[in-house]
C-alpha cells in the first residue's frame, strides 16, 4: 500500500477538506464514513479558513500595491535631498555660502560629497538635517537656496515620512494575518488527519486496490515509494487468493 502525505499548501488543504465533505454528503444515513462530530468541525473550520485566507491575500495585495507607490516616494525624497546637498556644496565651493555654515546641516565643512542616502534611516536623518539646517541658516541672515527650494525638499521629505509609517502598518497587518493563517493551518492539518484516519479505518478490510480508490475518493493523497509496484485490479485478485 502506498503511503499518504498530508497537504502542504493552502489550496491542497482546501481541496482535501472540500472533497471529504462532498463525498460524505453522498453517504446514506447510518453508513457515514466520517463521524458527524468531525464533519461539523471540518465544515466550521473550512468557513473560517477560507475567510482568513482571503483576508490575508487582500492585505498582501494591498501591501504590494502600496509598496510600489512607496518606492517611488522614497526615490523622490532621495533625489531631492541629494540634489539640495549638491547645490549647497557647489554654493560653498563658489563662495556664495560660508564653509562653516554647513555645520547648520550637520555636514562636514571640509567635505563636498553627498552623504550615503541608500537607507531609509539615512533619508530620515539627512532629510531632517537639510530642512532644519536651511531654516537655521536663513534665520542667521543667509539667502535661501533655490532649485530646489527647501519647501520643495520638505514636501517630499514629509510625504516620505508619512508613507513610511503607513507602510509599517501594512506590513504589521499582513504579518498578523499571516500568523493567524499559520495557526489555522495547524488546526486544519489535525482535522484532515482525523478525517483520513477515519476513512482508512472504515475501509481497512477492503482489498488493497479497492481500498486505495475508496480512500482517494475522500481526498486522501497517496504516493508510491521508489520501486513500489502500482496497485491494480489484479492486486485485489492476488490478495483474495
Amino acid at each position: 500500500m502506498p503511503y499518504r502525505r498530508l497537504p502542504n499548501t493552502d489550496q491542497a488543504r482546501l481541496r482535501a477538506l472540500r472533497t471529504a465533505l462532498q463525498q460524505a454528503d453522498k453517504q446514506n444515513f447510518g453508513d457515514q464514513v466520517i463521524f458527524y462530530k468531525t464533519l461539523n468541525e471540518a465544515k466550521s473550520y473550512l468557513s473560517i479558513f477560507e475567510k482568513q485566507l482571503s483576508q490575508y491575500q487582500q492585505t498582501l495585495d494591498s501591501q504590494v500595491s502600496a509598496n510600489k507607490r512607496y518606492q517611488l516616494i522614497v526615490h523622490n525624497a532621495r533625489l531631492y535631498i541629494s540634489h539640495f546637498i549638491q547645490v549647497l556644496n557647489l554654493s560653498v565651493i563658489r563662495g556664495d555660502i560660508k564653509k562653516d555654515h554647513k555645520l547648520f546641516y550637520q555636514l562636514d565643512p571640509g567635505l563636498h560629497t553627498v552623504p550615503d542616502l541608500s537607507t531609509e534611516a539615512a533619508l530620515l536623518h539627512w532629510g531632517k538635517c537639510v530642512v532644519d539646517g536651511e531654516n537655521e541658516r536663513i534665520r542667521n541672515g543667509g539667502l535661501p537656496i533655490y532649485n530646489p527650494a527647501i519647501a520643495k525638499v520638505k514636501v517630499h521629505y514629509e510625504v516620505f515620512k508619512e508613507y513610511k509609517s503607513t507602510q509599517k502598518q501594512y506590513q504589521s497587518t499582513t504579518t498578523r494575518n499571516w500568523e493567524d493563517l499559520v495557526n489555522l493551518r495547524v488546526k486544519g492539518d489535525a482535522i484532515i488527519l482525523e478525517i483520513w484516519n477515519q476513512v482508512e479505518a472504515n475501509f481497512k478490510d477492503e482489498p488493497p486496490y479497492s481500498r486505495l480508490l475508496k480512500c482517494q475518493a475522500f481526498g486522501l493523497i497517496y504516493y508510491y515509494r521508489k520501486g513500489e509496484a502500482l496497485l491494480t485490479k489484479a492486486s485485489d485478485l492476488v490478495a483474495k487468493n
